[in-house]
This record gives C-alpha cells, structure tokens and sequence, in this order.
C-alpha cells in the first residue's frame, strides 16, 4: 500500500465520511485516504429513541465498508501518533503515513472510567445508559421495569456529544411513567454538573416547563463521581455558588449515567492539540491556528460550537472548501458560524427543536416558535433526520 497520500482523513465518522464525500465529489482525481479501524457505523443520534423504546437498535448500525465513497482509500487502522511538522503520522500496526493535508475528525471519547464503579455496573443493576449501542436497549429494559421510586439522569462537567441527550433520556422515560400511571410514585431528578438546564433562554423557559409537567427536580452542579450498583447508590461532587466543594450520596431505583467525555487520547497527547486537548482550531474556517494545511471538525476540535451532528453538517462544506482553495493556492472565504441543533425529544411524540450559532441566540429553521413541544419535529427527528444522515449526509449531498 502506498504510504503517502495527498490528504488524509482521520476518522470515518459522520464528520469523516461527509468530507471525503464532498471532496471527491468536487475532484474525482484527488488522493483521499481515510483512517477508520471500526468495522461497523452508528447513527448515534438514534441512541436515545433505542433507550426510549420507539426505534429499532439495528436500524442504527451499518457496515463501515458500504459508507466508504467510492474512489477514496480505506486505511484500517487507529492513528497513533502525529508528526504534524513533517507532515505524518503513525498508525496502530506501526505504518508510518505521510500526506499535504491533514483533517482530523476522530470525534470524542467517551471515559466510562471516569467515574468510581461506573464500568462495573454500567448494563446491569438499574444502571444504564444511551451513549453506547450496546447499552441502549437496557435503557428501555430499565424504564420498562420501573414501577417507581427514584429515577436519576446525570449529566457531567465535561462536553459531551449532544449535550441535550441527557435531558432527552429523562422525558423519554418520564412520559413512559406518566403513561403507566407511575409520575405520582416516582422522583425523577435531574443531577447536572452546569448551573441551568439549557444554555439559551428561549429553550430553557420551554424546558422547564417539560420539567414542572413530569415533576423533575433539578439539581444543578450535581457531577456524578462514584456509583455502587448493587447498593443502588451514586455519589455527587457538589460545588455551591462560593465554590465549596461537597460529597452528596443519593440513593436510586434507577440511573441513567451520561459517561464524561474527552478528546481522544492520541489527540491530547500530538502536537494537534490546545492545552486542554482538543484540536486547536480556528472557529470559523476550521484550519489548525499552527499548521496551515491541516483542519480540524466535528467533536474534537476546540471551536465552541455544540457537539453535535448538525455542527458536522455545516462545517463540512466550509472544510472542503478552504482546503481546496488552499490546494488550488486560492484566498479561503467560507466560513462556519457556530450553528447547532438540538432535537429535544420531550415525549413520544414531542420534540422541541433548538437551533442556535455562535452568537447563543435562537437561529431558526421553521416559521413558527420551535420552542413548542410538536408531533411535526418528532416526525423530522425519528424518521426525516435518520434517512438523510444516511442517504445523503454521508454521501456528501446534504
């Protein structure tokens, strides 16, 4: 195998697959390679809808090999390491590959290990969690057999993959409950590593509404640290408006653990990174603020945009555009102005759909108030959403 291509891409993820799509699209002759060792792909946006009993588990796995766009090289291998100044990198079966241009879109890593006991128990004993295919049918597993008592969902001090998740995984079930007829038997209770439910004032108002309706107690800068499974206990790192530092212990019948999340841990350790460990990225042209034929988008990079993938969706235009005008020795001109989504699923059948940019004010896509709980929006999130992703998102042409 050739160890030398024009770009590489590291990551074969939505972020991934979407560049080398819209790369290719735009030069069929260009040398593409894209480094990706897993052999399967998730829509990970589907996780929640497994957990909350509407949506299929193997609707939301495909084989890596069929996503792959024609015409780019399939390295199957995880990076190692970077030699950012000589314009290489190392992979897992010790290659060196070497490349003009770099993007880097590994996405985030989820540390299960983060917290005392969390792997121990994680799948087992009311202990469980959408963010892993694996975990998420046990989620619904858990709801299902919850016949009341204390229902905690967590949500930690690091950035996660769609920060609104956590939340979604509690309405989900809070309506199952409504549903049985179990909301005057259960305490449902929210415990957030942040100081407010959801950063943007619009959607906050409404979510609290969603609150107040189930019953959800929030208990605010609330970061999960320990959990004994079989004891059914979980301990909170607990921090008041002074900055004092508390150990909190709460029983559960029930827990939904949202892992902390971090860069990868060969992004932390490669000259690719900011001090914090994520790929140091201008905000709006996504190019390395140090190394000028390199890009960085999706999870790990360091713009302080939502992790999530409609942020994918808008920077991997902007990425290809500015790479090819660098390779074409052009002016780069588009740029990427922080826009997320949040699909807030609220029930079965409700959705609140939060749209935002840089800016933290409300960007909206539909002329009405989307801060509305609508049956339309789930309709977009369960069945819309799902086949763009994998019919046209990936494939370049959304």
């Amino acid at each position: 195998m050739e160890n030398k291509h024009q770009i590489i891409i590291v990551g074969g993820g939505n972020a991934g697959l979407s560049v080398a799509a819209r790369l290719i699209k735009a030069n069929s002759k260009l040398d593409v390679a894209i480094i990706e060792p897993s052999e399967k792909h998730y829509y990970q946006p589907a996780f929640t809808l497994v957990g909350g009993g509407v949506y299929d588990k193997n609707k939301t796995e495909r084989p890596q090999a069929s996503l792959m766009p024609k015409g780019a090289t399939w390295i199957k291998a995880a990076v190692t390491s970077f030699d950012a100044d000589n314009n290489s990198l190392t992979a897992s079966d010790g290659t060196t590959y070497s490349y003009d241009y770099l993007v880097a879109a590994p996405g985030i890593q989820l540390n299960w290990g983060a917290v005392e006991g969390l792997k121990e128990t994680i799948g087992k004993n009311n202990v469980c969690s959408n963010y892993s295919f694996e975990n998420a049918p046990y989620t619904w597993e858990t709801v299902k057999n919850f016949k009341g008592g204390t229902a905690i969902f967590t949500s930690p001090g690091t950035p996660v993959k769609c920060g609104g998740a956590p939340q979604k995984a509690m309405y989900m079930s809070a309506d199952y409950f409504k549903r049985q007829g179990l909301l005057p038997l259960s305490d449902i209770q929210f415990c957030n590593a942040g100081k407010v439910i959801f950063g943007i004032e619009k959607y906050r108002i409404a979510l609290q509404k969603v609150c107040d309706n189930y019953g959800v107690v929030q208990n605010h800068h609330h970061d999960l640290i320990k959990i004994d499974g079989p004891n059914k206990k979980a301990t909170f790192k607990v921090t008041d408006p002074e900055g004092n530092v508390t150990e909190v212990e709460k029983e559960f019948d029930m827990i939904h653990v949202t892992p902390p999340q971090g860069p990868p841990d060969f992004i932390k350790s490669s000259p690719l990174a900011d001090k914090k460990g994520w790929i140091d990225v201008d905000k709006h042209t996504m190019q390395h603020k140090k190394y000028s034929n390199v890009f960085g988008l999706g999870d790990a990079t360091n713009s302080p945009n939502a992790k999530i993938g409609a942020a994918v969706r808008k920077q991997a235009p902007v990425v290809v555009s500015n790479l090819l005008a660098l390779l074409n020795e052009e002016i780069m001109t588009d740029e990427y102005n922080g826009y997320g989504s949040c699909p807030l699923v609220t029930g079965r059948g409700k959705l609140i759909l939060a749209e935002f940019d840089y800016s933290g004010q409300p960007t909206e896509t539909f002329p009405f108030n989307q801060a509305k709980e609508r049956y339309s929006m789930y309709l977009l999130k369960t069945k819309v959403l799902p086949w763009l992703y994998w019919n046209k998102i990936l494939s370049g042409k959304a």
